[in-house]
């Protein structure tokens, strides 16, 4: 077997090289489930806990007691179009809201198409603050939200495709121009972090798995395309939440692609055996399920996976209403399996 390129399970395997083990984490590992994690953010605002730096890295480490093979960075999507210029509340129910939705070229003209880094000043103190505490243990994992979803947080119609497909319609010359500053601003921001030394990234497109093909190949395939190409120099994750079109989500140059429960796993790893698969555990079964039942689940799962080019993670972030003994189960089992 050849030297390992990197000390840490995750990056290898995003990589594609052998592996003892799928590594194991999973998205919103560091959230409302855990009562550890309720305790350190204290009942404060998201916006607050998150730009509370050492409040923000030990939330963002606490998942670490769990077993995890990889640690991600607590923070929003919307930090970026914060930084661009465009402020943004947590109301819930509703999710983040824009003070300003850019509905207008002269609301689009205020976004800053480059942020400067000292605009997210904060994220990069958190990266630095969990890696000096972790000392090399386990990698971090930075993220952003691809610019079709950011886009619709900036306009105010977030999950709503239908009123972003009549916004869309209605304003082509604003929509366009969104899109194109935040697939700008996106891989500076990456970069940045990237230099930083964050060891893997996430692209998340939230809602593009609900857009028609046409949509989808103006909207989300070209961006996702421009992001990878420009920030580059560690594996490179995409994940469309239940996203139906695999194959442009494959053509897109990242690494790893992130699953859904909607595709088979082991077909996905046939027909593109180049490539590496994220996921897909149900996470309604780790809601709603015993730990047995999680941890057959995740048997069948990894079973799918192969034992390579394999990252285990679920079809979707961990719910708030996730048992505690559930997440242990997921990662016990994980850690326990042999292919």
């Amino acid at each position: 077997m050849p030297e390992p390129s990197s000390p840490h399970l995750l990056v290898r395997a995003a990589r594609g090289e052998p592996v003892e083990r799928p590594p194991v984490w999973a998205m919103r590992q560091a959230g409302r489930w855990d009562p550890e994690f309720n305790k350190i953010r204290a009942g404060k605002p998201f916006y607050a806990f998150s730009e509370d730096v050492e409040s923000a890295a030990r939330g963002t480490l606490a998942p670490r007691r769990l077993g995890v093979d990889a640690i991600i960075l607590f923070y929003d999507i919307t930090t970026l179009p914060v930084s661009m210029g465009l402020p943004f509340q947590l109301k819930a129910g509703a999710g983040p809201v824009p003070d300003r939705p850019v509905r207008t070229l002269a609301a689009l003209a205020r976004l800053d198409p480059n942020p400067a880094p000292a605009t997210y000043d904060h994220i990069r103190k958190l990266l630095a603050r969990v890696k000096a505490e972790l000392k090399g243990e386990l990698p971090v994992i930075v993220f952003a939200g691809a610019p079709f979803t950011v886009a619709t947080y900036c306009i105010g119609t977030g999950k709503d495709v239908d009123a972003t497909r009549r916004f869309a319609d209605q304003n082509p010359d604003v929509w366009n121009g969104l899109l194109a500053k935040l697939t700008g601003a996106t891989v500076g921001f990456l970069r940045t972090l990237i230099a930083d030394g964050a060891d893997l990234y996430q692209l998340f497109d939230s809602w593009a798995g609900m857009l028609t093909p046409e949509e989808y190949e103006a909207w989300a395939q070209p961006q996702h395309a421009a992001v990878f190409a420009g920030a580059t120099g560690v594996p490179r994750v995409l994940f469309v939440k239940e996203g139906p079109y695999l194959d442009r989500m494959c053509a897109t140059g990242a690494e790893v692609i992130s699953l859904g429960t909607r595709h088979d796993l082991a077909a996905a790893r046939r027909e593109y055996p180049h490539l590496v698969f994220q996921g897909n555990v149900n996470e309604d079964v780790l809601r709603e399920g015993t730990p047995e039942q999680v941890a057959a689940e995740v048997r069948a799962c990894l079973k799918a996976g192969g034992g390579h080019r394999h990252i285990l993670n679920l079809n979707h972030g961990v719910d708030k209403e996730t048992p505690v003994a559930n997440f242990e189960a997921y990662i016990r089992a994980a850690k326990s399996f042999n292919v």
